[in-house]
């Protein structure tokens, strides 16, 4: 498959005319990077928009003693920077790395300026621009007003509702859950066995069911 073809079946391209043309002009860039690999670092400029084609990344922050709280997460078909490449301060408030390995499609501002001219891919941008808000105020409830067990039950009824069961199965590790919750992971060790000795959920492996809410 060439680079042309390989675009077009990444859903957000694939009514995008003019693509070859942004190919050999080198505006439109496809990398690959490995698990662990840093995307960008804070404070980094945001100069392209980066479409997610596979693999998984997260955006994490640091706190003075060295924790990392993970505040977003890019998985297949996410767009990376839709919220930044045309802000007047277009800096990378958060680390972002590769949760494991991944493809990425990097689209060059004045690519981006063309392509806003199809309906489609404006959509798309325009999604990517809701679910990142959402996903911004999720996490300012999370810190704000919540307990840890709230939290914690909170996701595995979001995560059954995506999975369709009550069993869920977590997409990251307990270290990679306890940095998406902003909690060190013995805090998150703790309250998973307080819960599971309140029968609330059975955890085997990354596999935890919720047993009744709270």
């Amino acid at each position: 498959m060439n680079e042309f073809e390989f675009l077009k079946a990444v859903p957000i391209m694939k009514s995008v005319n003019g693509i070859e043309q942004l190919i050999y002009q080198r505006k439109i860039i496809i990398k690959k990077y490995a698990k662990g690999e840093t995307l960008y670092n804070q404070g980094s400029s945001c100069k392209s928009l980066d479409i997610v084609v596979t693999g998984s990344l997260a955006a994490y922050s640091l706190t003075e003693n060295g924790s990392s709280t993970i505040m977003f997460e890019f998985k297949k078909n996410s767009i990376i920077g839709a919220n930044l490449l045309f802000a007047p301060e277009n800096i990378y408030p958060l680390n972002i790395y590769c949760s494991s390995k991944c493809e990425l499609v990097h689209l060059e501002k004045s690519a981006v300026e063309i392509m806003l001219h199809d309906y489609d891919f404006v959509m798309s941008y325009i999604k990517s621009l809701s679910q990142n808000s959402l996903g911004l105020n999720h996490k300012i409830a999370m810190f704000s007003r919540k307990t840890l067990r709230q939290n914690i039950i909170e996701y595995l009824i979001q995560q059954s509702i995506t999975q369709h069961s009550q069993t869920v199965h977590l997409p990251f590790s307990k270290k990679e859950f306890a940095d998406y919750l902003g909690v060190q992971r013995p805090s998150l060790f703790r309250e998973l066995k307080k819960m599971q000795l309140d029968g609330i959920i059975s955890i085997e492996n990354r596999e935890i069911t919720v047993l009744k809410h709270i």
